[in-house]
């Protein structure tokens, strides 16, 4: 019978997306792992891949549409001996999705008007679930005389397809395909209304912006933060004449080769050696228990327009400061053209976010959950400083504030870890011993 293809959950934060092209049309041909469709998600554009073959029956949900709910469906793909006359009311429960058929869970499948043979209803487990299927994965199933309880699926929300019951062999006891954990919700709205508000600016001239996915995820997430993840702040200035000298004679010697470090670079490297010196450090809240990390995975805040993403840099430790810029440029600007997967921007247990090119001076930062601390950086200032021999000089000064979730680090752990950064930043040659 007929298949739908549901609108995918591309990220954990995803409710909705825009379908922004569709790279097939009706009659096309596809197998699995074909490229369908673009999906902008919440956080970036995506490409949508076939877990099926067949061919593109009919598209139910045309390119450029947005607020388009995941699961629900965006087009149809039809079997071998099927047409578009099958298809019929694509407005009935899809078979791709928990979510979508437990709306009618008890109701029974149609049979298929021009296949050769029946599907065979959808099996149920011995726990009593539903099992997720395509068509053909059950024909395929019933030939070969296998369990599809016995089958773990590897379609959307574990859905079982056909290559799955082509790999399985009678009496093989893998384990059943887990449900798919539904989108996070945003939290509950608190405070007056949207209505509310507005009518308090009613007369006034105003232009009302619509909030896209990105906005109302920061939006979601940050709440959640400042309301569940007890901060607190430590605050240090940090002399950067040392380390600006330093880039100065490092960008000279490699000019030649392209590659010019940043400021930003050099503090990424600092916070990465600090997590390895202070391991107890480098540890996120998961909610009943604490995981210590032992690679240093250090999330750097991007601003995009309309929002920001944070793009990790994994195994920073292990990376030479050129190997770190070039990479950070990289992320930042496939953030900016929300060309980031799923994987490049999840994780990692601490961040930095650095205002100081936009003349910031100091200020503190929301932590991202569930990592433990986010340093917030400002621009270095020329300033009168006390010298070691006591006398009054004037030093590039640059002050950060490091957020820390007391769930996970204490005040002394938070402070040994910020002092770790600054010996890295004021002795910057102690980076590359």
């Amino acid at each position: 019978m007929p298949t739908e293809i549901l609108m995918p959950a591309l990220s954990p934060t995803m409710e909705e997306g825009t379908l922004a092209k569709w790279l097939v049309k009706e009659g096309d041909t596809v197998s699995s792992g074909d490229l369908l469709a673009e999906i902008e998600t919440d956080k970036a554009t995506m490409e949508f891949e076939a877990v099926d073959e067949g061919t593109v029956g009919k598209i139910l949900v045309e390119e450029g549409s947005e607020g388009v709910k995941v699961n629900t469906p965006i087009a149809v793909l039809l079997e071998d001996g099927e047409s578009a006359d099958d298809i019929g009311d694509t407005s009935a429960p899809s078979t791709q999705a928990p979510e979508a058929a437990s709306a009618d869970a008890g109701a029974e499948e149609a049979a298929p008007a021009a296949a050769e043979k029946p599907a065979p209803a959808a099996p149920k487990a011995a726990s009593g679930d539903r099992i997720f299927a395509s068509p053909l994965a059950r024909r395929i199933a019933a030939d070969k005389g296998l369990d599809l309880g016995q089958i773990k699926g590897s379609g959307p929300h574990g859905r079982i397809v056909k290559a799955d019951v082509e790999n399985a062999t009678p009496g093989s006891k893998s384990a059943p395909a887990e449900k798919s954990a539904a989108p996070a919700a945003a939290p509950a709205p608190f405070g007056p209304s949207g209505d509310a508000i507005s009518a308090m600016y009613q007369g006034r001239d105003y232009e009302e912006v619509k909030l896209d996915g990105m906005r109302k995820t920061i939006a979601a997430r940050l709440t959640e933060a400042k309301q569940t993840v007890p901060h607190f702040y430590l605050r240090r200035d940090i002399k950067l004449d040392a380390l600006l000298k330093f880039r100065s004679q490092l960008n000279k010697q490699l000019e030649a080769r392209g590659v010019k470090l940043s400021v930003n670079d050099f503090i990424i490297k600092a916070c990465a050696l600090a997590l390895q010196a202070v391991p107890d450090a480098n540890a996120v809240w998961a909610g009943d228990k604490v995981l210590k990390l032992k690679p240093s995975d250090v999330a750097v805040a991007v601003a995009i327009e309309g929002g920001l993403f944070t793009p990790v840099l994994k195994d920073a430790e292990m990376k030479s400061l050129s190997a770190l810029s070039a990479e950070m440029k990289d992320l930042a600007a496939r953030a900016r053209d929300r060309k980031l997967a799923p994987e490049e921007y999840q994780g990692g247990s601490f961040a930095i976010s650095n205002l100081g090119m936009f003349g910031i001076d100091n200020f503190d930062a929301v932590i991202n959950p569930p990592h433990g601390a986010i340093l917030a950086v400002g621009g270095g200032k020329k300033k009168p400083v006390v010298g070691d021999d006591g006398e009054l000089t004037v030093a590039t000064v640059m002050s950060v504030t490091l957020s820390v979730d007391h769930r996970v680090i204490d005040g002394a752990l938070g402070a040994e870890l910020l002092e770790q950064i600054l010996q890295n930043l004021e002795n910057p040659m102690v980076m590359l011993a």
